[in-house]
Order: structure tokens, then C-alpha cells, then sequence
């Protein structure tokens, strides 16, 4: 409990700056846009990590005892320098990311992973808007192949680190492409365009920390045209227990298969 409110506390401390340098007088109503979502977005980030990572716990740390490639390949990232192994370990995390996330918008997971698009005013919280279902998913799924790899454990904390503030940074509401820096790593105008109110140009962009796999699965597109667009999805927001009711309601057992891939006329 102690360590959800300290980390919870650190990113509100560093994302509220950012917001008063960035909207200055017009914060108080950027923060009446997001205030009821945000109400939401904490308890869904207070549940998944006080409850569901706790029972959790056995099932991931046995996938991961089951997965761990250290005995093949430790010596093999032993050889390397250190800054090429980080960087190896979060384009590898960032590619079994993105197939669970590009999965997630097929017909038979998107039911779960919608209360990520509801929010209708993205903000830094944004990317605690997970349903259990989905946040269990991403615990089983985001490390098994820089598992599988071998790769030493202080590289893959050191990626989940940034990966985690980045997931942060990128649903922050600023419209920022990154200029250059952009084409490499994920902007918060590029993840903005994910989360589009549009599900044609909603299948783009699915990577969190960088754009390499986008680009080479076909799945980029340049954001600059679309900076400020509208967020949310057609099934419309909720509140905390109507996103947990989400995935069984009616609407999901009647759904039309979603095209998981970008639209050939919006990927550049």
C-alpha cells in the first residue's frame, strides 16, 4: 500500500509540474476535463495494484521461472557493453508489447482492453485505465521474451523503468511530436492518435516506448496532422465499476471484428 502511494505520488508530483509549465492559466480547466476520469483511472490503479497483483503473483513469477533463458544466454549478454544490452532489452520489451497491444484490438480481446480508449481527456493517469482482465495480460505477457532471451535482470529493470515513465509521458496531455526524436521513440502526439475517436487511424501506433516495430509492421503513422484530436471510443466512458461490468456487456457479444492493422491510407 505504502510503496502505490509513494509511486503514485512521485508521477503526480512530476506530471502536475509539467501540466502548470505547459497550461499555465488554463490548467484549472484542463483539470475539470479530466477530474471524474481521473476519479476512475485511480481506482482501477489502486485495484490492479493492491489486489490483482497480489493474487497474481504465483502464476507470473512461475511463467517467468519457466522462461528464464539466463542459462543459454547469459554469456552471450555478458559480452556486450552495457548501454547495447539496455537498448536490446527495450526494443524486446517494447516488441512482445506491442503484439500483446496490437492482439488486444481483435475482436476476441478488445471487449477488455476498451476501458484503456474511454478516457474522453487523455491525461497522465490515462495509462492506469486498465481493466484486471487486460493488466493481467500485460503481467504475463510484456516480459516473456526478454525472459526467454536471457537478458540480465538489471537490464530488464532498467527497461520496465523507462518503459514505465514513458507510458506515463506519452498519455500526458501535451502535443508534443518529439520533432526528430520522434520518428524514434513514441511521442505523446503519436499515442494521442491511438487513442483517436476514429477506429480506422485507433490501429496505428501501437508501441509505447519506441517506433520500430510500428514501422516495421506496418502500424505507423505520423502524428503532426492529427496533434489535439479527439479521444475516446464509440462504446463511450464509465465509471470504476461500470469498466469492470465492460467486457460483459451486450454490446461486445454483437461486436463487428475490429482490423487490428493500420489502414493502408494512414501509414506513412
Amino acid at each position: 500500500m505504502l510503496a502505490f502511494v509513494r509511486d503514485i505520488a512521485m508521477y503526480f508530483a512530476v506530471f502536475a509540474a509539467l501540466a502548470l509549465i505547459v497550461k499555465r492559466r488554463s490548467i484549472f480547466a484542463a483539470y475539470q476535463r479530466c477530474r471524474t476520469e481521473a476519479r476512475t483511472n485511480m481506482g482501477l490503479a489502486a485495484l490492479n495494484a493492491l489486489v490483482l497483483v497480489p493474487l497474481t503473483a504465483v502464476p507470473v513469477a512461475t511463467l517467468a521461472m519457466l522462461l528464464d533463458g539466463r542459462v543459454w544466454f547469459e554469456s552471450f549478454w555478458d559480452r556486450l557493453p552495457a548501454i547495447a544490452v539496455v537498448v536490446a532489452a527495450i526494443c524486446v520489451v517494447d516488441l512482445a508489447a506491442y503484439w500483446r497491444h496490437r492482439l488486444e484490438h481483435s475482436a476476441s480481446l478488445w471487449r477488455y482492453h476498451a476501458t484503456h480508449h474511454a478516457d474522453t481527456a487523455l491525461h497522465w493517469l490515462s495509462v492506469q485505465r486498465k481493466h484486471p482482465i487486460a493488466k493481467f495480460l500485460s503481467l504475463m505477457l510484456d516480459m516473456s521474451l526478454v525472459l526467454l532471451l536471457g537478458f540480465p535482470l538489471w537490464a530488464i529493470f532498467t527497461a520496465m523503468l523507462l518503459r514505465s515513465w514513458w507510458g506515463y509521458f506519452i498519455h500526458a496531455d501535451v502535443p508534443w511530436t518529439l520533432g526528430i526524436l520522434g520518428q524514434i521513440m513514441i511521442s505523446p502526439a503519436a499515442h494521442r492518435l491511438h487513442h483517436i475517436r476514429d477506429e480506422q487511424l485507433m490501429g496505428t501506433n501501437f508501441g509505447n516506448t519506441i517506433t520500430l516495430w510500428d514501422k516495421l509492421f506496418g502500424t505507423w503513422c505520423d502524428p503532426a496532422p492529427y496533434v489535439d484530436c479527439e479521444t475516446g471510443i464509440e462504446e463511450g466512458t464509465r465509471g470504476f465499476w461500470g469498466e469492470l461490468k465492460r467486457p460483459w456487456e451486450e454490446r461486445y457479444r454483437v461486436r463487428e471484428p475490429q482490423d487490428s492493422a493500420a489502414p493502408e491510407k494512414a501509414a506513412v
